[in-house]
C-alpha cells in the first residue's frame, strides 16, 4: 500500500506536468523509495492514481532497469558488458566479482546485501570498464578497485 504521504507527494508531482501521466516515472521512483520495489499490486494502485490501465504502469516498470517489481538486495551492482567495456576486460571483471561475492550474475548474496547483474550499456564507453553501484557510477575499473568498492558497502 502506498502511504498517504507518498500519495500526497505524487499528487504534487502531477501538478508539475502538463499531463499528469508525465509524472509517472518520478512517482514510481518515489514509491520505490518508500516500499523498496513496485509490486504488481502496487502498480494497480498507481494506475488508479494516474487514470491508467494497470498494464500501462507495468510496461513502464518492466522497461526501466532502475525500477524494480520484485524485492531487491540492499545494493544493486551492475557491470557494463557492452562491446567497449568487454574489450577492456568487463566480462573478466564480472567473473572476478562473481567469485569474490560467491554468486552468479543475476542473483544476490545470501544476506541480501548485494545483487550483481550485468547490463548491456551504462553509457560511459570512454571510461571502460565500469559499473553502477546503486545510482553511482565507477569508471576505469580493475578487479581490486571494484572489489574494494563492494567491500566498503554497508
Amino acid at each position: 500500500m502506498i502511504s498517504d504521504v507518498t500519495r500526497s507527494a505524487v499528487s504534487e508531482l502531477m501538478t508539475r506536468f502538463p499531463e499528469k501521466r508525465g509524472a509517472l516515472l518520478p512517482a514510481l521512483h518515489l514509491i520505490q523509495s518508500e516500499l523498496g520495489h513496485v509490486a504488481p499490486e502496487t502498480a494497480v494502485e498507481v494506475a488508479d492514481l494516474f487514470d491508467l490501465q494497470p498494464v500501462q504502469v507495468l510496461e513502464v516498470l518492466r522497461f526501466y532497469n532502475l525500477i524494480h517489481d520484485t524485492p531487491q538486495a540492499q545494493h544493486h551492482v551492475a557491470v557494463c558488458t557492452n562491446l567497449s567495456c568487454s574489450l577492456r576486460g568487463a566480462r573478466d571483471l564480472l567473473r572476478q566479482l562473481e567469485a569474490h561475492l560467491g554468486i552468479a550474475a543475476g542473483t544476490a548474496t545470501a544476506d541480501g546485501r548485494i545483487q550483481l547483474d550485468h547490463e548491456e550499456c551504462l553509457g560511459a564507453c570512454a571510461y571502460a570498464p565500469m559499473m553502477r553501484v546503486d545510482e553511482h557510477y565507477h569508471e576505469d575499473l580493475d578487479a581490486e578497485t571494484a572489489k574494494g568498492i563492494l567491500d566498503a558497502l554497508e
